[in-house]
């Protein structure tokens, strides 16, 4: 029984220690490193994780800052217990996430874009943040209907102080009806710290509260 239990403890360190080692991917000019302290991590689903990264990425590197980190760090952390958080380059996903949504690979798309917002303190409102992090996920996902994440209906009690999809679909509408471009600009003025509310007037000659009462009143999209 000694000889097993001793054996056993050598497998599951072995095991542990083979979790953490990181592993390193470049691709078009990129590197990603990959971090994971979870021995049953889906190999799979580490592999979609990856593809996503490269795909999506450069896209949004040049879309939106071309200045953007060339390295980026995922790791698969089991101590974080909310969905995804990121800081600077690094990004912490919590596994047991991914078990229980398998097929939501954007939050990778959700959380890059962040890495490229890079505002760093008092660039701009928080539901600004958020909502052109999760309006970049419905433009540049890569399998949104996997995860069964769409745009919400509109509804009277929204705001577009909500964040996150109800503030994306506001800034889809605005895209579609006459304000091409504008999360481009929106996302330039909080990174260079140069955003104010007024900026909704200036580039639409509208202030956010008309906007949102012309939305309200015509939400299609």
């Amino acid at each position: 029984m000694k000889i097993i239990f001793v054996i056993a403890i050598a497998f599951l360190s072995s095991a542990s220690l083979k979790a953490q080692e990181p592993e390193t991917f470049k691709e078009k000019g990129y590197t990603l490193i990959f971090k994971n302290n979870d021995a049953n991590f889906d190999p799979v689903l580490q592999k979609r994780m990856i593809e996503t990264f490269f795909k999506v990425y450069p896209v949004l590197a040049n879309d939106f800052n071309t200045n953007t980190d060339k390295t980026v760090t995922f790791h698969i952390d089991t101590a974080y217990k909310g969905v995804a958080a990121t800081g600077g380059g690094r990004i912490v996903y919590n596994p047991d996430w991914f078990r229980k949504h398998p097929g939501d690979i954007d939050v990778v798309t959700h959380e890059v874009m962040h890495v490229v917002q890079n505002y760093g303190r008092g660039g701009g409102p928080g539901w600004l943040t958020e909502g052109i992090a999760d309006y970049v996920r419905f433009k540049y996902g890569v399998d949104n209907p996997g995860a069964k994440w769409a745009l919400p209906t509109f509804k009277p009690e929204h705001s577009y102080k909500n964040a996150y999809r109800i503030t994306a679909r506001f800034l889809n509408w605005l895209e579609i009806n006459g304000n091409k471009g504008i999360v481009v600009k929106l996302d330039s003025a909080m990174r260079s710290h140069t955003y104010k509310e007024t900026i909704w007037k200036d580039l639409t000659g509208k202030t956010i509260d008309e906007l949102w009462t012309a939305y309200a009143a015509n939400p299609g999209v």
